[in-house]
């Protein structure tokens, strides 16, 4: 199962879709639009997960897809 992650960069102005949390994939602006576009590349990847992380890099969510 591939794991993808959301998670801002140190100032938590850029978020990052990364894939089991090497490399960034994407980058984007706003935290609502990472989460948009890793939701349509895990769910296209399947099985995979999600997780979600905030301005703090503290876990918000996390969501399978199977």
């Amino acid at each position: 199962m591939k794991e993808y992650t959301v998670r801002p960069n140190k100032d938590a102005d850029e978020w990052f879709v990364k894939i089991e949390d090497v490399a960034p994939e994407t980058s984007y602006d706003k935290m609502d639009q990472a989460i948009e576009e890793a939701e349509k590349i895990a769910g296209d990847n399947r099985p995979s997960r999600l997780i979600i992380y905030n301005h703090l890099h503290e876990i918000v969510d996390e969501k399978t897809f199977k």
